[in-house]
């Protein structure tokens, strides 16, 4: 059946679109297959009042209890309030290092299965198949897993030795691929999928739908086929990392100034930098801007690094993550803290100084990490196309450097090109972009429903969860408000036969590897 330029039947709705199959989206499809968590009659909690309010109704799932109520007094490291309660549910006061067993038993009960279509441009695990490198990432110690599938006892059926609880992004990846086969939800997944449109659509019922349209490339083939779907919900779980922010300053679409972690692995690759080469510059001060800087520092090549907030800025990453979890982060930090430039200094003399140390020289030296230099509240002014770069400091004074490659890691953009106006009315500020951390997308704290747009979610990147441990909280949220939903119009179940004919009609289902 044909979709294109017809008026859609309502066995031809489906109840969800996922657009996005990172682990956002693939956390969100594991709670809409039927997988039901509930209080374990041996379960605790080590915060007793959670604990009792749970224990209230035990015979309920958390679908079917009052988010807000259990939110109440709960506090984490997260400023949505759902992502905090379901990680302290996941992961009982991990903040401290403490391994407390979750007080939750997962139930998998296919009567409360919600049929749903989950789109991505590749494999599931979405962005991180393209961060495929030998970095060390966040720290494994289950904050990167997701529900019913350890991640330690993962990785060790894979190698024998776990290096200091931690993982290559490859190897994550490859988790998430395996995570979405082990659960079965392949038949959900829709893979090689590139949104164009989403749009509402009146039905004949005087109801209106979402219609998604976008392009399919099926595995072996190189046409991309159009598709149409419809559905009552559509939730954005895209992430952000699909167009690198610019500071948009003179120069910078020179060649040497990038805006990738990626494009410095492939200068290391080549063989372009080691510790004679002139100093990189490296802009920003979030974690790829830190793996930058460990990545160069293991080569010896000379460092320079400019961020815009003080060292001490609370709303600095480094100063919110555990010293113990993230030894790698805390060098960076100490290193920006440390080592900072100072106002009538040569950059370029003092790190060739401290880099050409040796012996007791570097002993005697007061730095600790020879070839970095800090510069603190700084911006950059331009770049030149004779390799330099002009800093511009706190007071209007400007600093030199030359460089032989410039980093620009300030973040990303999503890319919500298939919405009107790149989907800037739906965030917190209409007029700017969606991004992360300075306009998310403005959602319902409880339900993470677009304030704008009824039967519109946002989830993870987007509404400003960076870390896997907390957009959990967002798929939660969505499913309670979701079961809700289908409770206030008396429907108990929804039929599947709907995706299943329009999984056979136009689009193809990822094939994953064994």
């Amino acid at each position: 059946m044909d979709l294109h330029n017809k008026e859609p039947l309502s066995q031809d709705v489906l109840p969800v679109v996922v657009i996005g199959n990172g682990p956002s989206g693939i956390c969100l499809s594991y709670l809409l297959s039927g997988y039901t968590p509930y209080l374990s009659p041996e379960g605790s909690h080590p915060n007793p009042i959670l604990h009792s309010k749970l224990a209230e109704n035990p015979h309920l799932s958390l679908f079917e209890q009052d988010l807000e109520y259990l939110c109440e007094g709960v506090e984490g490291r997260s400023s949505n309030p759902v992502a905090v309660l379901f990680d302290s549910l996941l992961l009982p006061d991990s903040d401290f290092g403490l391994d407390y067993a979750s007080p939750l038993v997962w139930r998998c009960e296919p009567e409360r299965a919600t049929p749903h279509l989950v789109l991505g441009k590749g494999p599931p695990g979405g962005a991180w198949h393209a961060m495929e490198g030998s970095m060390l990432t966040l720290s494994l110690a289950n904050w990167m897993e997701l529900p019913g599938l350890k991640l330690k006892d993962w990785m060790r059926e894979k190698r024998r030795n776990v290096r200091n609880d931690r993982a290559t992004p490859a190897e994550i990846a490859s988790y998430y691929q395996h995570y979405v086969r082990e659960m079965g939800l392949e038949r959900s997944f829709v893979c090689g999928t590139t949104v164009t449109s989403v749009r509402r659509v009146p039905l004949g019922s005087g109801s209106s739908a979402w219609e998604v349209q976008g392009l399919q490339r099926r595995a072996g083939e190189v046409v991309e086929i159009p598709f149409s779907v419809f559905a009552e919900n559509v939730v954005l779980a895209t992430g952000t990392h699909d167009i690198p922010a610019r500071l948009g300053v003179e120069g910078e679409t020179l060649p040497f100034v990038c805006h990738s972690f990626w494009e410095l692995e492939a200068a290391i690759s080549a063989g372009r930098l080691d510790r004679a080469s002139e100093p990189i510059l490296v802009v920003g001060a979030g974690l790829t801007a830190a793996d930058a800087i460990l990545a160069a520092h293991h080569l010896n090549t000379p460092v320079y690094h400019a961020f815009r907030r003080a060292v001490a800025d609370p709303a600095l990453i480094f100063n919110q993550l555990p010293k113990l979890l993230y030894p790698e982060y805390h060098k960076v930090h100490q290193m920006m803290s440390q080592q900072q430039h100072q106002t009538g200094e040569s950059a370029a003399d003092v790190v060739s100084q401290r880099l050409s140390l040796t012996g007791d020289d570097r002993a005697r030296c007061s730095c600790s990490y020879p070839g970095y230099l800090s510069f603190p509240k700084h911006r950059v002014a331009s770049f030149k196309p004779d390799g330099k770069c002009v800093l511009e400091g706190e007071g209007g004074g400007q600093t030199v450097l030359q460089v032989s490659m410039a980093l620009v890691l300030i973040g990303s953009h999503p890319n919500l090109s298939f919405l009107p106006d790149q989907g800037r009315q739906l965030g917190l500020e209409p007029d700017e972009p969606i991004s992360c951390r300075r306009n998310p997308v403005d959602v319902d704290p409880y339900t993470y429903e677009s304030v704008q747009e009824p039967g519109l979610y946002a989830m993870g990147p987007l509404v400003g969860e960076n870390f896997v441990r907390f957009l959990k909280g967002g798929a939660l949220a969505i499913v309670c408000d979701l079961v809700r939903k289908r409770r206030i119009r008396g429907q108990e179940s929804v039929p599947e036969s709907s995706v299943g004919h329009l999984l056979s009609c136009q689009l193809s289902n990822c094939t994953l590897d064994a």
